[in-house]
């Protein structure tokens, strides 16, 4: 039986994981359409910066999101002066954290699956005076929806697992920031921890199986309903 507390964790973590995707899922599906079509000065420089998050210690994503966002940064400061939005140690905050960290797996999903649509329906649509937007909304999402939901799922379970950039951006604010990774790093720093942190991180295998399942039982589906 869960105490309030882990309870409290498992919700906040399922919330900042889902707000995390939600909010990052239509920047993922553009970036990922730009670098499988388009062709423009500097794109390995792009995919390279896309893709930069899975390679770097997540300590150092969240001391850069700390550098743009924190209150004293670029962004962060003109947010907080002029709209009053504050970011750094917030839920917020830990979204965006987690929406960084799962942003190139979303990209890498959705991408491959753009590029293993025909062109030529594409170009049969244009011919027969279909627009952009029409194309891609009536012929290219729909088959790629596999892609993007499987792309979301993979990055919704990511995000349940996010610790470094979480900590280093948002901290570890009960009830506010700590996300079940983080509160079973609370909780081993405990003597009496040790039961809480094995309830704890077998809820995160499960939810994080159940992210994978659900990803590959979305997909099947959707390429039954589209006769693939």
């Amino acid at each position: 039986m869960l105490s309030p507390a882990e309870w409290a964790a498992v919700l906040l973590s399922l919330e900042i994981a889902a707000k995390a995707v939600a909010f990052s899922l239509p920047l993922a599906i553009a970036v990922a359409w730009l670098l499988a079509r388009a062709e423009f000065p500097g794109k390995s420089i792009v995919d390279g910066l896309v893709h930069l998050p899975l390679v770097l210690p997540p300590v150092v994503v969240g001391y850069l999101l700390l550098l743009i966002f924190g209150v004293r940064g670029p962004v962060g400061g003109w947010l907080n002066e002029y709209l009053g939005v504050r970011l750094v140690f917030t839920a917020a905050g830990a979204s965006l954290a987690t929406a960084t960290m799962a942003f190139p797996l979303m990209v890498r999903a959705i991408r491959l699956s753009i590029e293993a649509l025909d062109p030529g329906l594409d170009e049969a649509a244009r011919t027969l005076g279909a627009g952009k937007f029409d194309r891609f909304f009536t012929i290219a999402l729909p088959l790629i929806l596999p892609g993007i939901l499987a792309g979301g799922m993979i990055a919704f379970a990511a995000s349940l697992g996010e610790f470094g950039a979480v900590i280093t951006f948002a901290s570890n604010v009960p009830g506010e920031t700590q996300t079940l990774p983080l509160a079973i790093y609370s909780a081993l720093q405990r003597p009496d921890g040790e039961a809480m942190a094995a309830r704890l991180a077998a809820i995160s295998i499960a939810l994080a199986f159940a992210g994978l399942l659900l990803s590959e039982y979305l997909a099947r589906r959707v390429k039954r309903m589209m006769g693939r």
